[in-house]
């Protein structure tokens, strides 16, 4: 019991740093890139500078003895990061050049493609349960973000390049870390030198194209220098808990339960930034919490069921070896009896 109370402790921890270092490096990054803060508009430079940081805090846990090290082979890690950067970079084209409503849209869709890819990788199945809360989540916050919804060819590619890779690499932290038993932590070691590399090197060219404007002109000022270390700061948690997550949970459970940070943004964001906030979105916000509720409920329900089916008493297993040998020996005394259709002899 004392082991099951500290895990959901744990647990939870994990879910609220990765909740809060979300919402706040969303808080951050909108004051550092908004043309009414910093105007920092280099958004895959700076998620460069989130992994190098990442990278350096890693490094630092290695040399002080804090994580250790595990073997996992060079041409995987190469593989999860090609596929994270088309994530990232992914992300930022659909976002430049959909609407934000179709945006939302492509953002919510990663659950059934997240649930697709894992029936089709892992051969897993879900609940009628889940399946209901889900469809609950999605309807939800799609209420309360999605507005004007327009698609033009260039940005579908890049939505489904991103949903697509996005998915994927959700889904191989899990099994990555189940297959080379390791720890989050040193995955993430492992795998952002790679990507703070590549990012810093690619980065400013995908920023050019997207702003017209290079990193080295821009006008570095103190404040954003320090709303770069803050969010740099934040991507680190946010970061890790990310793998602590997907490694406890699963990536359906991450991309559900992530729309919280949604619904978290949408209200900070009208406190903190007086942005409206409507009868649709509360309206919305509200739909999304009672389907977040119900999933929670019906991951519960499907553990149980199949901590039920696991534990149902296998008989050949409840017999002890003097049983079934005084069984043999009964069978075995027996008379033999040889039938005919005459009768017996």
């Amino acid at each position: 019991m004392e082991g099951e109370k500290k895990s959901s402790v744990s647990d939870v921890g994990a879910w609220a740093m990765n909740v809060i270092s979300s919402v706040g490096i969303i808080m951050a990054n909108k004051q550092l890139m908004s043309s009414t803060g910093y105007g920092f508009g280099f958004a895959t430079t700076l998620t460069g500078f989130h992994f190098a940081v990442t990278a350096l805090v890693g490094m630092v846990s290695n040399a002080t003895g804090y994580s250790a090290s595990k073997h996992v082979p060079l041409w995987e890690l190469l593989w999860f990061s090609i596929v994270a950067n088309m994530s990232i970079t992914g992300m930022n084209l659909s976002l430049m050049l959909n609407s934000v409503g179709f945006y939302q849209i492509s953002k919510l869709s990663m659950i059934p493609v997240v649930c697709v890819m894992e029936w089709i990788m892992h051969n897993k199945h879900y609940s009628r349960e889940v399946k209901i809360s889900v469809v609950v989540v999605v309807i939800g916050v799609g209420v309360c973000t999605v507005t004007d919804v327009k698609v033009n060819a260039k940005g579908f590619i890049c939505a489904c390049v991103a949903v697509l890779s996005t998915s994927l690499q959700q889904i191989s932290i899990g099994s990555l870390q189940k297959k080379y038993s390791i720890g989050s932590f040193e995955l993430l070691s492992k795998t952002a030198p790679i990507q703070a590399l590549s990012l810093l090197l690619l980065g400013p060219f995908i920023d050019y194209y997207l702003n017209d404007l290079f990193i080295i002109n821009y006008k570095m000022s103190l404040g954003a220098a320090l709303f770069i270390l803050l969010s740099c700061t934040l991507a680190v948690f946010c970061n890790v808990s990310q793998y602590l997550c997907i490694g406890r949970f699963s990536a359906v459970s991450f991309q559900v339960l992530g729309h919280m940070k949604t619904v978290c943004v949408l209200i900070l964001g009208w406190v903190l930034f007086d942005s409206a906030l409507t009868f649709k979105n509360i309206s919305g916000m509200a739909v999304a919490v009672v389907g977040m509720v119900i999933y929670s409920w019906a991951v519960e329900v499907e553990k149980k069921r199949q901590s039920a089916t696991k534990s149902l008493p296998n008989m050949k297993n409840c017999l002890t070896e003097e049983e079934i040998k005084l069984l043999k020996e009964g069978a075995d005394s027996k008379p033999i009896k040889d039938i005919e259709l005459g009768g017996t002899k």
